[in-house]
């Protein structure tokens, strides 16, 4: 039996699979570019908020992607 993860303990497994799973809900082309390294517990609730909005949609029209991938890009350590 798996064990369900627990999305709102920051961690750095966390970031990962939130990471990961959205880079596959939204068919992410440059996928390599986005990683979870790349990012900062400081903006974990935010990027849980993201993902949380990502995973309750089905589809996302062209200009909803741009806009999610800038959003990730906000998060990102600079």
């Amino acid at each position: 039996m798996t064990q369900k993860m627990d999305l709102t303990v920051k961690s750095t497994e966390n970031t990962a699979y939130m990471i990961e799973r959205i880079k596959d809900k939204l068919r992410i082309v440059n996928a390599g570019a986005i990683k979870a390294a790349h990012f900062d517990d400081e903006m974990y609730e935010e990027l849980h908020d993201l993902y949380t909005m990502v995973m309750k949609r089905e589809n996302f029209s062209p200009s909803e992607m741009q806009a999610i991938a800038e959003e990730l890009g906000k998060l990102r350590r600079t």
